[in-house]
């Protein structure tokens, strides 16, 4: 199990509220594991990583891009980082999406999370220029088990 230190709880105040998207949540009603390990459990299109020192970190799933499953946004403590918090939240959110197909996108810049795409059964399936000048958009793709052999 994944556990981190008490020290970030500076950077994720108990009273955090996540806003986008046309949804509003409060993340302060979460549950917490007893054992002080890591628990992620799902919040509408939220999922959320705790301890019970608190956050760690967030991944939303929104169903707007083609009616598909995308993970706009995926977000970990900077302490946490690194000991497994992203890799958890995005096997949660494959596991919990409602469609065949699982999106995301990150910066070609971003080697840590492209790394972490990769590690975790994601496969590159396209770039965009353009969004960010100089720094285009790569799209990933996670087929769920259920539809891997038909693809």
């Amino acid at each position: 199990m994944v556990t981190v230190e008490d020290d970030f709880v500076s950077l994720w105040p108990p009273d955090l509220v996540v806003g986008g998207g046309g949804y509003l949540l409060d993340l302060r009603a979460r549950e917490r594991s007893p054992n002080g390990h890591v628990q992620v459990r799902r919040e509408r299109s939220v999922l959320v990583a705790s301890t019970p020192a608190g956050l760690v970190g967030y991944c939303v799933v929104e169903y707007t891009f083609f009616e598909q499953g995308f993970v706009t946004m995926l977000m970990v403590a900077e302490p946490a980082r690194g000991h497994g918090v992203g890799e958890r939240l995005l096997r949660a959110a494959a596991a919990s999406c409602q469609t065949a197909k699982l999106f995301t996108s990150t910066n070609l810049s971003n080697h840590p999370m492209q790394r972490l795409l990769q590690r975790v059964g994601w496969r590159s399936v396209g770039m965009v220029h353009g969004l960010d000048e100089g720094d285009p958009e790569v799209f990933y793709l996670r087929t769920l088990p259920s539809t891997e052999s038909a693809e």
